[in-house]
């Protein structure tokens, strides 16, 4: 696993709109932004990203691609997902490193707490939105991973 995943939520918040709205959603629609990879050898580097979102079938499934590029590293997670409840199911898969998985976890708030599982790794995520920004922080559980985390700040449109 690269680095991909969903941290737990500190800034938990609800959506202010009717109780039965998919928690897809909110995040239908083109984004871009920056933000910090932290690196294995102690680096910080800026990142740059941008994200698709299609939310299919009555809103309960969310296609992604997220791309984002450093100096020295870059990434393209593919992901589909679908929620039952507050819970988030799917798989993953990133095409530079032709890596792969599962993903589980639960919607919180405005946000999504999400574990990406590949084999013999593991990575959490959080993602919270809120109107036309998005914020995200991914954790790496492997202590052997070239990225360690990252922190992303994302805009629609």
């Amino acid at each position: 696993l690269f680095f991909v995943g969903y941290a737990d939520a500190q800034n938990r918040t609800t959506v202010g709109s009717a109780q039965d709205e998919s928690p897809f959603a909110q995040l239908a629609g083109g984004w871009s932004g920056a933000g910090t990879v932290d690196l294995a050898n102690g680096r910080h580097e800026p990142i740059t990203c941008r994200a698709s979102y299609d939310v299919l079938e009555a809103q309960n499934k969310l296609q992604l691609n997220i791309r984002c590029a450093s100096q020295s590293y870059n990434f393209d997670l593919r992901a589909s997902a679908s929620h039952s409840g507050d819970a988030i199911t799917g798989n993953w898969s990133e095409a530079t490193r032709n890596a792969a998985g599962t993903l589980s976890g639960k919607v919180e708030g405005a946000g999504f707490q999400v574990v990406a599982k590949s084999q013999g790794s593991s990575a959490t995520l959080n993602l919270v939105t809120q109107g036309n920004k998005q914020s995200g922080t991914i954790r790496s559980q492997d202590e052997k991973a070239e990225v360690r985390g990252a922190t992303i700040a994302l805009q629609r449109g």
